[in-house]
């Protein structure tokens, strides 16, 4: 709303006013925001929620620290999603597609696991909302955003090619890039069906292919909208599971989101786009806005959720977390990246798979269960060999870090 505001002074000459129409600058005020909404108001959301006895309920599974932790206030996400949406509303362009985007994302996924914690906390029901519901409502989320990203004329996609590049009838140039050494390089528009396979050299992959089509296709959406809904599904699954120590899902959220604004500006970067040869794509430097309000917002709930934690997020704001940074993948065309990327959510999520499915396999043909784990998901694995909680998230964050170089590293990569 803001640069609405200040874009107007600006037309009136207002000093100052046209700093809002930097990126740079709008999305540092966003983390600032964000930072200052979680840290400043959260502590008065944390002593409603202990006012009104919103406290996590812990089962016993002997662990150490476990049950002191009984009792310690959740649905803290209401604090996370509060700092990303107050900076986004007013700083961002409301109007642009990708915010849409993002900030449906967040109210569906932050709505499904509100009611999952309501559940657990008001009807003393500990297992909450029903898997088969919230399969469904991830379900529908994936379907909306699939149909928001793939429908859209607003959602382009434009590649770099040189002068000998023979243009196809569905395709057409969009920009000749002039310098002293010219090249003859072009940004055509590719098909929005085109994303970025890392590691790779010609890094592009047209999800039209798995139909057997070269180019454009009219059914494309029958591959791509249920690729959305898995990946939104299993990295909201992967951040769910890895909330299960202080300060881990959240640190390992805000590193990861760091990473993501760093692809996104580069993107959105025309000259960042064509130095690094990835995929033009107009208009989402938007995005910026919104994932450095939602960085923000994870380091000031860090503030209070880091060990010895003072509130839970919940799946108010797990659920939450891991759609937006699908959602945020899917549209810079980098989800294919999200394995290296979210590593430590794919390996909680894989650590429980594994540990169900050994069991179950083990069960069926020695007719006694056994586990390949001490206990999943694997944090747990760790605290059951002594290591210490804190000891565990730091470590988990380093790896993080590591995986977010790696990802960014990519780039150049090719």
């Amino acid at each position: 709303m803001l640069y609405y505001l200040f874009n107007y002074l600006d037309e009136l000459n207002f000093p100052g006013a046209g700093l809002f129409d930097y990126i740079s600058f709008r999305a540092a005020m966003a983390l600032i925001t964000s930072l200052i909404v979680s840290v400043f108001f959260g502590k008065r959301i944390i002593n409603l929620l202990r006012k009104q006895q919103i406290g996590e309920t812990v089962r016993d599974l002997g662990l150490q620290g476990q049950m002191e932790k009984s009792g310690t206030p959740t649905m803290g996400g209401i604090i996370i999603l509060s700092a990303i949406f107050i900076p986004t509303l007013l700083f961002a362009k409301l109007d642009n597609i990708y915010v849409i985007t993002m900030l449906v994302a967040t109210i569906w996924l932050g709505t499904i696991g509100f009611l999952d914690d309501y559940i657990k906390v008001f009807r003393k029901n500990k297992e909450g909302l029903a898997g088969r519901f919230k399969i469904v409502g991830q379900v529908g989320v994936g379907i909306i955003i699939g149909c928001m990203l793939y429908f859209s004329d607003d959602v382009k996609v434009h590649k770099k090619v040189t002068a000998d590049y023979e243009i196809q009838d569905d395709e057409r140039v969009v920009s000749h890039m002039h310098s002293d050494t010219d090249d003859g390089t072009m940004w055509i528009e590719a098909d929005h069906m085109t994303t970025t396979i890392p590691f790779i050299k010609g890094n592009e992959f047209n999800y039209n292919w798995l139909l057997g089509e070269n180019g454009s296709s009219p059914y494309g959406w029958l591959i791509f909208i249920p690729i959305v809904i898995f990946i939104v599904t299993a990295v909201s699954n992967g951040a769910n599971m890895t909330d299960g120590l202080d300060g881990l899902a959240t640190g390992t959220s805000a590193i990861i989101g760091i990473a993501l604004a760093v692809l996104a500006y580069v993107s959105s970067h025309v000259k960042f786009a064509d130095y690094l040869n990835v995929m033009y794509i107009p208009h989402a430097e938007e995005m910026v806005i919104f994932i450095s309000a939602f960085v923000g917002a994870c380091i000031g709930f860090l503030w209070y959720n880091s060990y010895p934690a003072q509130v839970f997020m919940g799946d108010t704001g797990s659920l939450a977390l891991g759609g937006i940074i699908a959602v945020f993948a899917i549209a810079i065309r980098k989800e294919l990246l999200i394995p290296v990327l979210c590593g430590v959510f794919l390996i909680e999520n894989l650590s429980v798979m594994l540990q169900v499915g050994y069991f179950k396999y083990t069960k069926r043909k020695f007719g006694e269960g056994r586990r390949i784990f001490k206990m999943a998901p694997l944090h747990h694995h760790y605290q059951k060999l002594g290591l210490h909680e804190a000891k565990i998230v730091s470590r988990f964050w380093i790896v993080a870090v590591l995986l977010a170089v790696v990802s960014i590293v990519t780039l150049k990569l090719r």
